[in-house]
């Protein structure tokens, strides 16, 4: 399985990784991108199993990086890690196409409840 994390924090992407990993998707291969931009660029080109971004990032969000995504009939599942805490804004992420949403600060117990459904 190919894993694309997309934060614009080096740091954030690490942790974000190492809590993926300790879902149970440790043998994955992981792809990064530091901005929505290079996420959608790196879609394109590797075709990642999974995404996983934040929310609010320079250039193009995570919410615009589903919705570009989709435009272009992408199927890739797609997560939100994000603070966002927004009831209105999770919903549309979901009706955008986001398979889950990930609430920071997150803990391995969280990730692996989000990625589940999504890996089953």
């Amino acid at each position: 399985m190919n894993i694309l994390i997309v934060d614009d924090s080096k740091a954030m992407r690490g942790i974000v990784m190492r809590a993926v990993k300790a879902a149970g998707l440790a043998e994955a291969t992981y792809l990064e991108a530091g901005t929505g931009v290079e996420a959608l660029a790196s879609i394109r080109g590797a075709e990642p199993d999974l995404v996983l971004t934040d929310w609010n990032m320079p250039e193009m969000s995570g919410f615009e990086l589903i919705k570009a995504v989709r435009a272009e009939g992408r199927q890739v599942k797609i997560g939100l890690v994000t603070s966002e805490s927004d009831p209105t804004l999770r919903a549309q992420a979901m009706e955008a196409g986001a398979a889950f949403v990930i609430s920071k600060p997150f803990t391995p117990d969280a990730v692996r409840a989000a990625l589940q459904p999504v890996i089953s």
